[in-house]
């Protein structure tokens, strides 16, 4: 097991515990888990890349896309997840296929696939989005820009 997984799986314990004791010091004394999303693949179907050498680096970000916007055309060189917050996102991969993003729903992002979200609402969206990333490098690339469809 690389150092990455490792710290990944040490963080994901400390959470897991932490979530417990807190879970143990509530008043009806009940654990409530709900997996939010698990996967070995990306939103495309297709599998994860390993993860790189280095030091890890987790990056936790909140995104606000306003409504009517789009993101830039970028690429993600690291595996990452994110959870709408609230809004609605639809998720465009260069070449065809989307995903439509609702509040509570879970994504489990490209790696080194151009994509972009769109924002066709009258709301923001808001979603929290979570890298596995490299200390020192940069998890998020933009594209030169295409027409998109």
């Amino acid at each position: 097991m690389n150092r990455l997984t490792t710290y990944l799986l040490c963080s994901l314990a400390l959470v897991v515990v932490g979530g417990i004791g807190l879970a143990w010091a509530h008043e009806d004394g009940i654990l409530k888990v709900t997996v939010v999303a698990k996967s070995i693949d990306s939103w495309d179907g297709k599998p994860l890349p390993k993860y790189p050498e280095g030091q890890p680096e987790i990056t936790i970000l909140r995104i606000v896309i306003p409504a009517g916007e789009r993101t830039p055309l970028h690429t993600h060189s690291v595996i990452n997840a994110g959870v709408m917050l609230r809004g609605e996102l639809v998720v465009h991969m260069e070449g065809g296929g989307t995903k439509t993003l609702k509040e509570g729903d879970s994504l489990i992002e490209l790696v080194n696939k151009p994509h972009w979200g769109q924002n066709d609402t009258e709301a923001d969206a808001e979603i929290l989005v979570f890298y596995a990333g490299i200390q020192g490098k940069s998890n998020t690339h933009t594209v030169e820009e295409h027409v998109h469809p």
